[in-house]
């Protein structure tokens, strides 16, 4: 069995520190975008440029310690976002989608495609649940 310093250890290699600071920047980047101070969504080349590392060195080594893709782990922050932002009823879908860089009908696809609804169906959703 491996003792609490062992595994505080191994959590604290660099591939779980690239795969900590890749969380934290896609993090801040969505919280850019909720708040207008980004325009454009990044790409995973673009956090891997901001980290000092080569793209697929970043992609492999999220892989290799999370057993999700890059793309993966940035899909699941951009849909908890998409989630919180419709939890608000003050905000349209429209005004959601461009905010999280959509065009409205295809983030309307992108949701149902990742969430397994329309962001309508969800919203209603959770109107049923308050």
């Amino acid at each position: 069995m491996i003792t609490t310093s062992a595994t505080f250890r191994m959590k604290n290699t660099r591939p779980h520190q690239i795969l900590s600071q890749f969380i934290q920047l896609i993090d801040e980047h969505l919280a850019d975008l909720i708040h207008h101070r980004a325009t454009d969504m990044q790409e995973i080349e673009n956090f891997a440029e901001l980290m000092h590392i080569h793209p697929t060195h970043l992609s492999n080594t999220i892989k290799e310690v999370s057993g999700t893709s890059a793309c993966g782990i940035y899909q699941t922050k951009i849909i908890e976002t998409a989630k919180q932002l419709l939890a608000d009823p003050s905000l349209t879908i429209r005004d959601i989608a461009f905010t999280l860089t959509f065009d409205p009908s295809q983030f309307t696809k992108w949701f149902k495609r990742l969430a397994g609804t329309t962001p309508k169906q969800y919203r209603a959703g959770l109107a049923m649940k308050a």
